[in-house]
């Protein structure tokens, strides 16, 4: 059995382990890290452009993200919020690829109109008083709004083609939204960190045990599954960014801030269509409202992408209920997962959510024609045999104690992270990989808080992303500026 040491282990070879890496190498050149994934190249799970939305987050056309509250009025804090992360991550790339460290944008992010597709006068009504609220904010004055057919038609031709005469719709569009593939954005910023010799990589290496010892390091167990051979490896700092992965591993620890968190799997499927004829005709991402009871990520639409050379629409995602953490995980992770500390918000989620479980059951048990019959919401015309079904990743949502309730269930992403910084956690799904740079910052801030506040790092982080230390909610002149520079620089401005 082997013994190795490192500063920094990194378990999981996707987006947020990657970004960490890279993030830390731009500050700290000297810094030793090791990453280690259990599959046998990077970015295979939820990272891979088949197993995710590839929707660069940025609240546009996510209907989730904007509330209507009691009084009638639309809530876009949340869009607000998410709509920044994902600037600083289209920042972060910028200056990436600037310095040859990303290849030439189109490999991995591309100019992909984000839109918004409603019909009935309820969702109509929403819609509009959504775009109202967010016309008015300095991070949205772009959107676009239409109830004309002649104009939807343009936007978005295969969406409004067929629909019945006197139809009441509505759309959105921002015009400089984007497509991204997270499996070569991440391929990318791991072939980085192999340029340093003090970087390793260990594929088809798992983590089966992580023990603090007393000079509070971490000795990690993995197992190497070629050689079936068992090796230790003593880490400063310990991330666990393995999506769906991250909740068990974290339980492993035995971390107090870890007690109480439970995880939520939820698995996906998507229509998929290759036809050229019909590829060709789209060129969006068009998001509708959910059904009654589904979770954030179930919202449908129907999306162009562009992955590894290929183009192809998606249509989904169908949730369904699962007891797998990841798409090449086992299905006893739920019931493994189970612990003294988590047990109760668990079962207070599942009798407070008996709609939501029973929602995700139904959608397992789609037929094809009610599949199409979901597609053909969104496109009428659409004909059976240009799409098959294909598995998406899986996601794993987070469950945590509440004080009044018992246990809560948590849509989005969570940093946890021990008390004396030397591990470090991400949890939760969507918006997931679009705003890791935010994600992996917050992760900065709190285990490396000492060389945060050198005045070093603080400079390089400044030219890494010139928002830094400052709000891009409240800055509009701010936000115009690097807006405009990320935009030029990633290919994704709008031709006029």
């Amino acid at each position: 059995m082997s013994i190795k040491n490192a500063e920094v282990l990194l378990v999981g070879a996707g987006t947020m382990s990657s970004t960490l890496g890279v993030l830390l190498k731009q500050l700290d050149p000297t810094i030793q890290i090791t990453m280690l994934d259990r599959l046998d190249d990077v970015a295979l799970e939820s990272t891979s452009g088949w197993n995710n939305a590839g929707t660069g987050h940025a609240a546009y056309c996510e209907l989730n993200y904007t509330v209507r509250q009691a009084d009638g009025s639309i809530n876009i804090a949340k869009a607000c919020k998410i709509n920044a992360a994902f600037e600083v991550s289209l920042q972060f790339w910028s200056h990436l690829v600037q310095r040859d460290i990303l290849p030439k944008p189109h490999y991995f992010i591309n100019p992909t109109p984000h839109m918004s597709f409603v019909w009935g006068q309820d969702n109509v009504d929403f819609l509009r008083k959504r775009y109202q609220a967010m016309s008015q904010h300095h991070q949205f004055t772009e959107m676009e709004y239409s109830e004309d057919l002649d104009v939807l038609k343009q936007w978005m031709p295969l969406v409004v083609e067929g629909r019945r005469v006197g139809e009441h719709v509505a759309g959105t569009r921002v015009a400089h939204g984007s497509d991204v593939n997270f499996g070569s954005l991440s391929r990318s910023l791991v072939g980085e960190l192999q340029t340093y010799d003090d970087f390793e990589l260990l594929l088809a290496h798992a983590v089966e045990g992580i023990t603090q010892r007393p000079d509070q390091r971490w000795d990690v167990r993995v197992k190497d599954y070629q050689s079936g051979e068992y090796r230790h490896i003593f880490a400063d700092f310990v991330f666990l960014g393995a999506g769906g992965g991250a909740l068990p591993l974290l339980q492993l620890t035995e971390i107090e801030e870890c007690n109480g968190y439970g995880g939520f799997p939820v698995s996906g499927q998507w229509l998929v269509c290759r036809n050229p004829a019909v590829v060709q005709r789209h060129l969006a991402k068009v998001y509708g409202k959910a059904a009654i009871g589904a979770p954030p990520m179930s919202v449908p639409h129907l999306d162009t992408r562009m992955i590894d050379g290929e183009n192809a629409l998606l249509f989904g995602p169908f949730a369904g209920f699962t007891t797998k953490f990841l798409k090449e995980g086992s299905f006893m992770d739920l019931l493994t997962s189970f612990s003294w500390t988590n047990l109760w918000p668990t079962l207070k989620v599942g009798a407070t959510n008996l709609d939501l479980i029973k929602y995700l059951i139904s959608e397992v048990l789609q037929t094809t024609q009610s599949r199409l019959a979901s597609l053909r919401n969104y496109y009428p015309e659409a004909r059976a045999e240009d799409w098959e079904l294909a598995h998406a990743g899986k996601r794993v949502q987070i469950i945590k104690k509440d004080a009044q309730q018992g246990g809560k269930l948590e849509f989005g992403t969570e940093v946890v992270a021990s008390a004396d910084g030397t591990l470090a956690a991400l949890l939760g799904a969507s918006p997931g990989a679009s705003t890791a740079v935010m994600a992996m910052i917050e992760v900065l801030d709190r285990c490396f808080e000492r060389k945060m506040a050198t005045p070093e790092w603080q400079e390089k982080l400044k030219v890494m992303i010139p928002s830094y230390g400052e709000s891009l909610e409240d800055n509009p002149e701010l936000l115009r500026r690097v807006r405009r520079e990320t935009l030029d620089t990633l290919g994704l401005a709008p031709k006029a």
